[in-house]
């Protein structure tokens, strides 16, 4: 290894849980290291359901999901396709005359009118 560019090793740097557990490993950091799940509290190592919500990210998504109930309207299907069909018959409307399968005789009599 070469000298000066490797951090410092420690083995006996302090770990402490938002449960209580205290271990000790060996890490580069300086210092005591604090944790929210170690092997003894986490859900996958329990077995047991454990909502872990660190910075109100569950609570932050209720909230979004209240204000949309409280704002959206409801619409059917049913209601949706007749919205879109009204649509569909104006542009329709303002849209000009088709002369598809017109003659050229026929044309010139629209032309004329």
């Amino acid at each position: 290894m070469k000298k000066g560019i490797h951090p410092k090793y420690s083995n006996n740097v302090k770990v402490t849980c938002s449960c209580g557990n205290v271990f000790y490993i060996g890490s580069t950091s300086d210092g005591d290291i604090v944790t929210e799940l170690c092997s003894k509290c986490h859900p996958f190592f329990t077995g047991a359901q454990k909502l872990v919500d660190s910075q109100g990210m569950i609570d932050k998504y209720l909230k979004q999901v209240e204000k949309k109930k409280s704002t959206s309207s409801f619409r059917s299907k049913r209601e949706k396709e007749m919205a879109r069909r009204a649509k569909q018959l104006a542009a329709k409307s303002n849209k000009t005359p088709q002369t598809k399968g017109l003659t050229l005789k026929d044309m010139i009599k629209q032309l004329d009118k």
